[in-house]
């Protein structure tokens, strides 16, 4: 079933992604009278799983899901329609249009993927608000599970003050921040300090292979006591918090972890919260340190508000207010997006071994259905889609935007032959970076 919920969402976002996309194109270039000859979700090597012709354009579906596309008449495109082009240029043809009317089609699908990434962020934030955590509100730092940070000097317990020089506000800027920066501004014990992540820190995290390395640090909620526990008898039950062992406070679970391998092999007097109440039990802790519990290892901010752990604040925004609060998400991540892919092309930092392709966005999508986590990650699918189409790559609308400006700087159009040449390069270019990026992911699912 988890499988069938995330593939429907995956298929759901790239299928609205794609339609959008070409419609970018098709809508301007049916403006401007051009020919749209198919107009395809997914691609139909060989055979549709759907086709209807409509007017001068066949529409359809194709069975291989890695993208789809519109063939605009007497352009040079993936279809490498030489035929067509070795005619005399048509007034319906692409390549018959003025050089701005083109650039216009051209740009058409990437100013799509923006607006789209606009609309849902105002959406959004009109609809869902924004539940943020003050980085003021965790007074006792946060968890640090990474071997990497450990190694850098950031411990659990620091508050991370900024990255490079971005103030953090939002707990949640912590990761996106820390992933892409080169110092760390920490808080330890009222003290502030400067610590230099490693230039290789994206690779150190891949190899390391810890799924998480920046958290919030949570209470020790017991959510089982199994029948075969040596502490079923101690009167635990599933919501307990273990808040203290004998003198020690233990007010967050790495805490109660280092607690119990000090008191290993023994038997301490432990101090358990429930319902606002506590009372003491004696509980054994074996030889490797384990009460031999099934405990929480995250809980919801709700939960974690009322326990008074943390405090969460909701914003609500009107529709008007939404506004602008969409648009600077929208431009937070495009920017975001530009840095991540500044590290990906610079080797030093191994970023490129993040990379990854249709498997890696599949694991993106959460196992139970939630709109509101589909559409943020569709509205960030959406930037990175704009953003990959820009690269000056011939194949690419970036490619064809390349040559379209030079034709209007310069006033000299680039032949057809140089053309073809350059999308067939571009179509190699492309082919490598999707068995790259999709080679990371088999990669990444043997090793792991």
């Amino acid at each position: 079933m988890e499988f069938v919920i995330k593939i429907s969402q995956f298929l759901l976002s790239l299928s609205l992604l794609i339609v959008l996309h070409e419609l970018g194109h098709f809508i301007p270039a049916r403006l401007f009278k051009t020919r749209v000859e198919k107009f395809y979700l997914f691609f139909d090597i060989k055979y549709s799983l759907f086709k209807k012709k409509i007017g001068d354009t066949v529409y359809g579906i194709g069975w291989l899901p890695l993208g789809g596309y519109v063939k605009i008449a007497g352009m040079i495109d993936e279809s490498m329609d030489k035929e067509q082009m070795a005619l005399p240029p048509q007034p319906w043809e692409f390549r018959a249009k003025p050089a701005w009317q083109r650039l216009i089609i051209m740009l058409g699908g990437v100013t799509v993927n923006f607006l789209l990434a606009i609309v849902i962020y105002i959406g959004m934030s009109y609809y869902y608000g924004d539940e943020i955590l003050p980085n003021k509100n965790i007074p006792d730092g946060v968890l640090i599970e990474s071997t990497v940070l450990n190694d850098a000097g950031i411990k659990t317990g620091d508050k991370i003050v900024a990255v490079d020089d971005f103030v953090i506000e939002d707990f949640m800027q912590i990761y996106e921040h820390i992933l892409f920066g080169q110092q760390v501004t920490i808080e330890r014990d009222g003290v502030q300090s400067k610590i230099e992540l490693p230039q290789d820190f994206l690779s150190q995290i891949s190899d390391a292979k810890e799924k998480r390395f920046v958290s919030l640090r949570m209470p020790f909620i017991i959510n089982e006591v199994p029948d075969s526990s040596f502490n079923k008898s101690a009167g635990l039950k599933k919501g307990d918090i273990i808040t203290a062992f004998g003198d020690t406070q233990t007010k967050y679970t790495d805490e109660v972890i280092t607690a119990l391998d000090h008191y290993k092999g023994q038997v301490v007097t432990a101090t358990v919260l429930r319902d606002k109440n506590t009372f003491t039990t004696p509980l054994t802790i074996n030889e490797d340190g384990k009460l031999g519990l099934v405990y929480l290892t995250g809980a919801t901010p709700k939960t974690l508000g009322e326990l008074g752990y943390y405090k969460f604040e909701i914003k609500k925004y009107g529709f008007l207010e939404a506004i602008p609060v969409g648009l600077v998400k929208t431009k937070d991540k495009v920017l975001s997006y530009f840095k991540q892919f500044k590290a990906i092309f610079t080797p030093s930092t191994g970023a490129y071994k993040e990379v990854g392709g249709f498997k890696a966005i599949y694991d993106v999508f959460p196992s139970v259905w939630s709109w509101e986590y589909f559409w943020s990650i569709t509205a960030f699918l959406s930037i990175m889609l704009g953003v990959l189409n820009l690269l000056p790559i011939p194949a690419l609308d970036g490619g064809h935007v390349t040559f379209l400006l030079y034709e209007i700087i310069s006033g000299r159009k680039p032949t057809e032959k140089f053309l073809e040449g350059a999308q067939v390069v571009g179509f190699v270019i492309l082919i490598m970076l999707v068995l790259f990026a999709n080679g990371n992911d088999i990669f990444k699912a043997i090793t792991d």
